[in-house]
């Protein structure tokens, strides 16, 4: 039985690298367009795989030659996609991500598809997986009723990524064990803005539910908040070329760690890690590590 459980989405990912990003109402040329397999789900799925853990992914294409390829580009990393099936009459989802050439930062809009198609009842379906999983690992790419009918089912270790933002039930909270915003993320949940990491800290320590709060916060680090204490895990340098995925790097490099046994904090430092390899790779799942690249990374081989 594998020890991770993804419930997510899919998406094709459409890329295209641009001098600036455009402002409301402008054009500007691009370079060449790319297209990689990815969806938030997908992504943390493979990320966890190339780590070397056992994981099953629950989600929806469509009945499409982009389904298809999503569905191959999973297995070829050993993921288990008997629970990805396809769906008539709506497209696979796809993902329009602009990315900076300079900075390597996106920006990404996300066309749901056949993710919207993935329901409660499929989750109720699968409810063996759930209940056997040790990490349950959530996105918001897909129905918010089905985010939470896979919190209420999971047996193990609920992982959450509030991404893309928006609100959050307090009784999805409460059956939350470890939730990954990025700083955007948190202060939309907290609904203000948090301009420094102070603001960070005070923010991660309001919220109610998770056991703890992993903040992402790209070239600062990461933070960690359990039980009160604060822990500010410094950046890995890297030189980024492209930070599409690093979230879904750390998540799923996160799953891993937890699964492996590793204590949250250093698990949280090895997903730091990962996150940043990944920013160094153009593309989605294309850059996310695997585990020689991560122990070498480490120091460990």
């Amino acid at each position: 039985m594998p020890k991770i459980a993804v419930v997510g989405s899919l998406n094709l990912d459409l890329v295209v690298p641009v001098a600036r990003h455009p402002l409301p109402g402008e054009t500007v040329l691009g370079g060449d367009l790319a297209e990689h397999p990815g969806g938030k789900g997908a992504n943390q799925a493979v990320a966890a795989a190339r780590l070397g853990a056992a994981v099953a992914m629950l989600g929806r294409v469509g009945a499409d030659e982009a389904g298809a390829r999503m569905r191959g580009a999973l297995e070829r990393e050993g993921v288990d996609v008997t629970r990805v099936e396809p769906v008539d009459g709506v497209p696979t989802g796809r993902a329009l991500i602009a990315v900076d050439e300079l900075t390597g930062e996106n920006s990404i809009i996300v066309s749901p598809g056949a993710n919207n198609a993935l329901h409660p009842e499929h989750c109720a379906t699968e409810g063996s997986l759930l209940r056997d999983a040790t990490v349950t690992l959530l996105q918001h790419e897909i129905p918010p009723e089905t985010v939470a009918a896979a919190a209420r089912l999971a047996g193990g270790t609920v992982l959450l990524n509030p991404a893309p933002a928006r609100e959050l039930t307090v009784d999805l909270l409460h059956m939350v064990d470890i939730l990954v915003p990025n700083r955007a993320e948190l202060a939309a949940l907290v609904g203000h803005p948090l301009p420094d990491l102070h603001a960070v800290a005070d923010a991660a320590r309001q919220l109610r539910g998770p056991a703890a709060v992993v903040v992402t916060l790209g070239a600062d680090g990461a933070l960690l908040c359990e039980d009160g204490a604060v822990l500010l895990v410094p950046p890995h340098p890297v030189r980024p070329l492209d930070t599409t995925a690093a979230g879904d790097a750390f998540c799923g490099a996160l799953a891993a760690g937890l699964v492996e046994g590793r204590e949250l904090h250093e698990a949280v430092r090895r997903a730091n890690v990962a996150a940043a390899l990944s920013t160094t790779l153009a593309g989605a799942q294309p850059s996310l590590p695997t585990r020689e690249e991560l122990a070498r990374e480490l120091g460990e081989l």
